[in-house]
C-alpha cells in the first residue's frame, strides 16, 4: 500500500503546471476566475471564487476543511494576501499530506497560522505534533479587517514565514520534505458563518541549498 501511495505522490509531482509564470520563476496558483488546480479535502466548508478572490466560508458542524493544490511542492517560496473574519482562525498548509492510512485521510502536516489573536505566522503541525513555534516577540503583526501579506520559504529542513514583512517563525524540522499547499477553513461553532479570503497566490520552486 505504501508503494502505491508513493507512486501517486510521484505522479502528482511530475504533473505539468499549466498556470502562467511572470518570467521570474513565479507561478500563479489561482487564476482569479476558477479553482482549477485545486481540490477540497476533509470537511464541508464552502470554497468558491468571489470578486477575484478565493472565499472560504464555514459550515456548522463541519470539521476543518482544506482546499489543496493537486500538485506537490518541496522547496519553494510562497506568497499570498489574506483577509480574515476576526471570529475565525485559519491557516495555510505546506508540505502536507492526506492518505487513507493516516486517520482516514485526515489532512496533516505543517501549517502557517492565519489569525488575529497574535499567533499569525507561527508554525503548527496539523493533526500531528501541535505547535512547532510560538515566538511572542513577533506577536501582533496581523492587521484585523485588512489584507495581510504572507511570505513562506521552505528549503531543506528550514521553514520560515513572514507576515507583513516581519519574520514570525524560523523552524528547523525535517519530518516532511514534500506535500501539497492547502487553504484552511477551521471548524466553527454557533453564530453566522465566518469567512476567510485569499488573493495573489503565487509560488516559485527553489534549490534546497
Amino acid at each position: 500500500m505504501k508503494l502505491a501511495v508513493m507512486a501517486i505522490l510521484a505522479a502528482a509531482t511530475a504533473a505539468p503546471c499549466s498556470n502562467p509564470t511572470d518570467g521570474g520563476g513565479w507561478v500563479s496558483l489561482f487564476d482569479g476566475e476558477t479553482l482549477k488546480g485545486w481540490r477540497q479535502v476533509n470537511g464541508t466548508a464552502t470554497f468558491l471564487v468571489d470578486n477575484g478572490t478565493i472565499l472560504g466560508t464555514t459550515k456548522k458542524g463541519s470539521p476543518n476543511s482544506f482546499l489543496c493544490t493537486k500538485r506537490l511542492y518541496g522547496d519553494f517560496e510562497l506568497e499570498f494576501d489574506v483577509k480574515l473574519d476576526a471570529r475565525l482562525n485559519s491557516g495555510v498548509q505546506i508540505r502536507s499530506e492526506s492518505y487513507k492510512e493516516y486517520r482516514d485521510s485526515r489532512v496533516h502536516g505543517y501549517q502557517v497560522e492565519i489569525a488575529a489573536n497574535g499567533s499569525a505566522g507561527y508554525i503548527y503541525d496539523e493533526a500531528r505534533r501541535g505547535w512547532l513555534s510560538k515566538n511572542r516577540e513577533n506577536k501582533g503583526q496581523f492587521k484585523p479587517d485588512d489584507w495581510n501579506h504572507y511570505r513562506i520559504v521552505c528549503r531543506g529542513d528550514s521553514l520560515r514565514s513572514w507576515v507583513n514583512g516581519t519574520l514570525c517563525a524560523d523552524v528547523t524540522d525535517g519530518m516532511t520534505n514534500k506535500g501539497f499547499i492547502g487553504l484552511q477553513v477551521h471548524s466553527f461553532g454557533d453564530g453566522p458563518p465566518a469567512w476567510v479570503r485569499w488573493r495573489n497566490l503565487r509560488i516559485r520552486e527553489v534549490s534546497a541549498d
